[in-house]
């Protein structure tokens, strides 16, 4: 038993972008190997004979007369040129005669040999196209991922064939499948049929035969091999799934499959490629000894810091280290390594040149290994067996940890940032709120235009674009002056999400992770015992101090959280369950109504922390602010949360009452 899968997958170099999300596909084929595929299976072992009578009966007979005619021609022409070719099977000589190598330029090669035995005529290699593709429905051969993967079959024929003669009744349930969610563009459900016809081109069987392991394969070869990032791999999974295929324990959505889960000691040390064994056991069996004591999170940062920032960085520079008991000058040059980083700076000239940076983290890892030695020495004592040959003197002195002078540092940084923010916030409140109100009315402008005709909306004149009938449901318009086609429904989508993403973190504080996961049950009320009114509440989760909390929703706030509840309702009037994703823990949440969640490709998904990075970095680039250097001004989740503290304290707020609303454990944390 071989396995024809995309091995050369390892060997190509990726388009440049496609690096992290090959990795995470590489990875989660460990999990979900691919089907293999023998050497030999009946249908390939057919003899010249029965191979010609299969292909000339139905379901592989054509009904136009004509057209048979010329099919029955290049179907003589297939098997006479692969007979030519040494092997017993009519896959063994497909793989003899070199056409796999040429991948999507495999036409000359068979053209050559008609040309050679005197069969010029134009028409004939259109004619063997089709033919091949027929013989490849029959299952007499069964070509790599690779070749099919790179365009070298016509993948509409290829649909046609095998829905025709293969599992007709799979590709017309998953065509039904495909119209039946309504948030699926025809676009995708066709890319779904194409890819699934590849897949029973390669490993032989029907729909309901194709695992997670298959799609996997498919997915990373089509991305190497195209040098881009697929579209539509989500739908394409998905209805798989719903179709039946893929396997019981098949995860629900490619994501799941993708996000790997929390990593083993192993391999999280392994990430970093260790040289010396005795090493890297040692530092597998120390994290495996201070994991019942960190969540993972913790975990995983102190695999960076022992594996890569101290270890790893040790090797590159002596590769025949093997020992915790390390020379001075090694030690030195190690320390002012990490100290400093690498950084390319713009010149007012416009010129780029590279410096040395203070690398603001580096204590941290200096921490991290002191206590690393720390501990070995103290367990020694306890198990010298097995901790007793590690012992030596720890590398980072207790005066090096030193970081009062650091912490003003800190403190000196997050005061001139937020003195710098606070003053032009409503600045951006008011661009995301008007924003938001431009994007909808040009877009209910939109929705009353036919297709060409002009509108005006907000201050903007433009045309409704006649789109075609795979983009239905997305509405478009066009600049009539730079002919600039705009997404008005993804505008739209941006503004309003944009905009709640600020109101939220301005009106609460909240940290990034409890706003993604606000909920609809979050909302709540507590009825005054004097005289009955009701409040409402916003019920924060615990997070980071694992405390509860509850926050008293101002009316302008309430009314932030009415647009967005009204904004994730189905039709059905209620909030979707969707389940999300904790990037700390790589682990993900039981479903849940949460208040931060949009719908893609017909799927409702959690919105990440990335995704309200870059909304705020977008909303910051539309105001045009700039920072002391001249630089775009930027906003991160958590400086809503300290000009919320600052803002309320200038106003009166006590610190001890700003402490409880922010949920820190320590006032100090609250005044600085």
């Amino acid at each position: 038993m071989t396995v024809t899968s995309s091995a050369s997958i390892g060997i190509r170099t990726p388009a440049a972008g496609l690096e992290p999300h090959l990795t995470r596909v590489m990875a989660a084929r460990q999990r979900f190997p691919a089907r293999s595929v023998s050497d030999n299976w009946p249908s390939t072992e057919r003899s010249r004979a029965e191979a010609a009578r299969l292909l000339s009966r139905p379901p592989f007979t054509l009904e136009n007369a004509g057209s048979e005619l010329h099919h029955k021609h290049g179907i003589v022409m297939v098997l006479d040129w692969l007979e030519d070719q040494p092997g017993q099977t009519w896959q063994e000589r497909w793989k003899a005669s070199g056409i796999e190598q040429a991948g999507a330029a495999w036409r000359p090669v068979i053209k050559q040999w008609l040309h050679e035995r005197g069969l010029k005529a134009a028409w004939r290699m259109p004619v063997v196209g089709r033919a091949l593709t027929t013989v490849i429905s029959a299952e007499l051969l069964r070509p790599s991922v690779d070749w099919l993967a790179a365009g070298a079959s016509r993948q509409g024929v290829l649909v046609r064939a095998m829905a025709h003669s293969r599992d007709p009744d799979g590709f017309e349930r998953l065509r039904e499948l495909g119209a039946q969610d309504q948030g699926v563009r025809p676009g995708a459900v066709t890319a779904t049929l194409c890819r699934s016809a590849l897949i029973l081109a390669a490993k032989g069987g029907t729909i309901a035969d194709i695992t997670v392991g298959d799609v996997l394969e498919l997915l990373a070869t089509q991305a190497v091999v195209l040098k881009r990032a697929m579209a539509g791999t989500e739908v394409f999974y998905r209805l798989l799934h719903q179709f039946g295929a893929l396997g019981e324990d098949a995860p629900q959505n490619l994501r799941e499959v993708r996000y790997l889960g929390q990593r083993t000691p192993e391999e999280l040390i392994d990430r970093y490629g260790l040289r010396c064994r005795a090493v890297r056991d040692l530092l597998v069996d120390y994290l495996r000894e201070r994991q019942p004591a960190l969540d993972y999170n913790s975990l995983k940062s102190l695999s960076y810091h022992l594996g890569k920032r101290f270890w790893q960085d040790i090797e590159h520079h002596h590769p025949d280290a093997d020992s915790l008991r390390l020379a001075p000058d090694v030690i030195g040059q190690w320390k002012q390594r990490i100290r400093t980083k690498d950084k390319t700076v713009t010149t007012p000239d416009g010129r780029r040149t590279n410096t040395k940076v203070e690398r603001l983290n580096h204590r941290d890892t200096l921490t991290q290994v002191r206590a690393f030695y720390l501990d070995i020495a103290q367990w020694a004592l306890e198990d010298p067996g097995r901790w007793g040959p590690w012992v030596a003197p720890s590398p980072v002195r207790a005066d090096e940890l030193e970081n009062r002078k650091v912490q003003r540092r800190r403190k000196a940084r997050m005061d001139a940032r937020t003195r710098e923010r606070l003053p032009v916030l409503p600045i951006l409140v008011r661009s995301v709120d008007q924003r938001r109100r431009d994007a909808a009315a040009v877009l209910e402008a939109a929705r009353h235009a036919g297709p060409g005709e002009v509108f005006t909306a907000a201050g903007q004149q433009l045309v409704r674009a006649v789109v075609p009938h795979g983009t239905a449901g997305r509405i478009w318009a066009e600049d009539p002056h730079t002919g600039k086609r705009r997404d008005l429904g993804l505008e739209d989508e941006r503004a309003f999400w944009t905009w709640a993403v600020v109101e939220v973190l301005r009106a609460t504080g909240i940290r990034i992770e409890e706003l993604l996961e606000l909920s609809h049950h979050s909302l709540v009320q507590y009825r005054l015992p004097t005289t009955g009114e009701l409040v409402p509440l916003l019920q924060i989760v615990p997070s980071k101090t694992d405390t509860e909390r509850l926050l008293l929703v101002s009316p302008e706030l309430a009314d932030v959280l009415s647009a967005i509840i009204c904004r994730v309702r189905n039709t059905t009037g209620a909030v979707p369950l969707v389940r999300s994703y904790d990037r700390g823990e790589c682990e993900w949440q039981e479903p849940a109504l949460l208040l931060f969640q949009r719908r893609i490709c017909g799927e409702d998904r959690a919105f990440t922390d990335e995704t309200v990075r870059t909304m705020l970095d977008q909303a910051l680039i539309d105001t045009g602010l700039t920072d002391a250097t001249g630089a775009p001004l930027r906003y991160t989740p958590h400086d809503f949360r300290r000009l919320f503290i600052t803002d309320a304290i200038l106003n009166g707020l006590p610190p001890h009452i700003a402490q409880v609303i922010a949920g820190h454990q320590d006032i100090n944390v609250t005044l600085g």
